[in-house]
């Protein structure tokens, strides 16, 4: 039968840990025989007689019972550290104690002399420490099916880990890269340290499958730079998170986490100010309508963290509200958070809950926002987006709301389809009511405002986990045109800084905010695949992995989005928002619009319905017929 290597430490591995330990005692028992005659051997001592060579099978019993007393067969070899061998140290030196003992007691054994004893420590130290070495390299370096991984980043960090991966079966790290020039050549943690330049001749030569960005210090931009070398090649890349994540415990597998887009936008978290955070917050009632979507959802997270006296949630999905009320008594059970069901279209259901619970702030996030689902559907759209806030507009101020503020969007700039339509349309009646509410004494007053922003990152039925499915789903990615753009925003800072642009507010006011610049769809999804370790499939590389199919732009989509509708905004106290200069219209102007609106909606006037839209100075430009959309798939 022919001898398997792999097979025989599989079998071993596969052993249970009595059975383990049983072999090790079993090695150093016959080690320690071994160097106990190899010590009397060097010093020339001539012992052949039964007597002194039964000793030597006699003598190394004794180490059994001590080893096992300093914990030796508790340790798992395969993963044995530095504080295992100085164990190992401590139990051969009490083991060489006591049999000195037993020789100074003239036991018969008179052969075990000072120099004797000396090397038999010695022997027993470096034979004992070596097949422990031997067996934990032989184990932990068998075929498996482990990922070959390179860490980036040698310091505390990447040695964490790097210490951290030697006892996984998932992956195996097989070197360090650094930009620093006095690591690169040196081996950390047995380990040898490159530059970055040399990651294609590692990815090749090395077979790795996986890089792991081990600095967590590195701030965004860095980690932009980084992924940006990085994604060059078909590989996967994960990250340790950063600093403050990291602050109360140690380096970890688990800890790793995937590319974020965060990640690759690279774009750095300004430092919020208190003062604005707590301002329609602390010690106050607040009131989240739309509370279970993606961006309410959000503020939620953020308003609890800064002690509000109750936060009411409003949405009309149950499972929604059960979720977000579930996960914010798991972060601050010290807040009253009250869940309830209802529609933002009901004025009476608002004022009912804003007089009940003596609602100070309201942040309206309610709407329809998903482009082709609203041009399909545009008089539900304008129910629930123009009428709903309306509503709960109207409701709010009956009911003495100090603070109103509506989530907005770019889409509500030059709208080209119904859902930014609908959403400009709304900002229109919250400006024409703020000039109302200017009039009334400052105590009366509801501070009305606006802000407006790009896409968030991960919201619900955006383009990021679309791709994330597409891609786990082995492609094709779909992009409706290789020129579209549009501005990116992490969920977290667009709430907190929603937060302080209502704080802000003394009424009407427009806030934008900065999103930075905006990123093409088909750059974003080629990064994407690339740094999900796998290749882009198109004329240039036909044996690519994933593929990237152009669908064409859908009905009211626009190539790129705007912020402003003029062509200036002024500063304010905060570096990431800006307040745009605009002309509304006055209720009296609006209160008709509302009518006619209403009639039309009744007597299902497509047509009128969008002049009125129109002629609200929404700048509202359709590209097609609505009424042609909407009977289209009878064709």
């Amino acid at each position: 039968m022919k001898f398997s290597y792999k097979k025989l430490t599989v079998r071993i591995l596969n052993l249970n840990r009595a059975k383990k330990s049983s072999i090790i005692a079993i090695v150093d028992y016959f080690t320690l025989v071994f160097t106990l005659w190899l010590s009397l051997f060097l010093i020339n001592v001539g012992f052949f007689d039964f007597r002194g060579l039964e000793s030597i099978f006699i003598i190394p019993f004794i180490s059994i019972l001590i080893f096992y007393k300093f914990d030796l067969y508790r340790s798992v070899i395969r993963f044995i550290s530095f504080n295992a061998f100085w164990e190992i140290v401590k139990a051969v030196s009490v083991y060489i104690l006591i049999v000195g003992i037993i020789s100074y007691l003239d036991l018969g054994f008179d052969f075990l002399t000072y120099s004797v004893l000396i090397n038999y420590w010695a022997l027993s130290l470096l034979f004992v420490c070596g097949f422990r070495m031997s067996a934990s390299w032989v184990l932990s370096n068998q075929e498996t099916t482990s990922s070959r991984v390179v860490i980036y980043g040698a310091g505390s960090a990447g040695l964490q880990l790097a210490t951290a991966l030697k006892q996984s079966a998932e992956m195996k790290p097989v070197a360090f890269i650094d930009e620093d020039a006095s690591y690169q050549g040196s081996l950390v943690n047995g380990l040898e340290v490159f530059a970055p330049s040399k990651m294609e001749s590692l990815i090749t030569k090395k077979n790795v499958q996986e890089v792991l960005i081990a600095i967590p210090s590195a701030s965004r931009s860095v980690l932009k730079n980084i992924l940006k070398d990085i994604e060059k090649y078909p590989i996967r890349v994960r990250v340790l998170p950063g600093v403050a994540e990291m602050a109360l415990g140690k380096v970890s597998i688990s800890e790793l986490k995937r590319v974020d887009i965060e990640d690759l936008l690279g774009r750095e978290i300004t430092k919020a100010h208190q003062g604005l955070l707590n301002k329609n917050i602390k010690n106050k009632v607040v009131l989240v309508t739309g509370a279970g979507g993606s961006i309410g959802s959000e503020l939620c997270r953020q308003i609890i963290k800064h002690k509000p006296v109750a936060l009411v949630l409003l949405d009309i999905s149950e499972y929604s509200l059960y979720s977000i009320e579930k996960e914010l008594n798991n972060l601050n059970d010290q807040v009253k958070v009250i869940p309830l069901l209802g529609s933002v279209t009901v004025k009476a259901r608002v004022k009912e809950i804003c007089d009940t619970f003596k609602v100070n702030t309201v942040y309206h996030t309610a709407a329809y926002k998903h482009v082709p689902l609203v041009e399909m559907n545009p008089v539900e759209a304008i129910r629930n987006n123009i009428f709903g806030t309306l509503s709960c507009l109207e409701g709010s101020i009956e009911a003495g709301v100090g603070t109103f503020v509506l989530i907005s969007t770019d889409k509500a700039v030059r709208p080209t389809n119904m859902m930014g339509a609908t959403k400009r349309f709304s900002e229109l009646i919250l400006q024409s009511l703020a000039k109302e509410q200017l009039n009334l004494s400052e105590g009366k007053r509801t501070l009305i405002t606006m802000v407006r922003f790009g896409n968030v990152l991960d919201s619900a039925g955006s383009v990021v986990p679309l791709f994330r499915e597409q891609i786990k789903n082995g492609g094709p990615l779909t992009v409706t045109d290789p020129e579209i753009i549009r501005y990116f925003m992490s969920i977290p800072e667009a709430a907190e800084l929603v937060i302080q642009a209502g704080a802000m507010a003394s009424g009407g006011e427009v806030f934008i905010l900065d999103m930075g610049e905006q990123i093409k769809i088909i750059d974003l999804a080629r990064r994407m695949i690339r740094l999900s370790g796998m290749e882009v499939k198109d004329s240039d590389h036909p044996e690519g992995d994933i593929e990237i199919v152009i669908t064409g732009l859908r009905y009211g989509e626009k190539l790129y989005e705007e912020l402003l509708l003029g062509s200036e905004s002024k500063t304010t106290e905060h570096e990431r928002i800006f307040q745009a200069q605009e002309e509304g219209l006055s209720w009296s102007k609006m209160s008709s619009l509302l009518k006619d609106l209403e009639s039309a909606i009744l007597s299902k006037d497509h047509q009128l319905i969008r002049r009125i839209i129109v002629d609200a100075s929404t700048n509202y430009e359709p590209t097609h017929e609505i009424h042609d959309l909407l009977y289209s798939h009878k064709k």
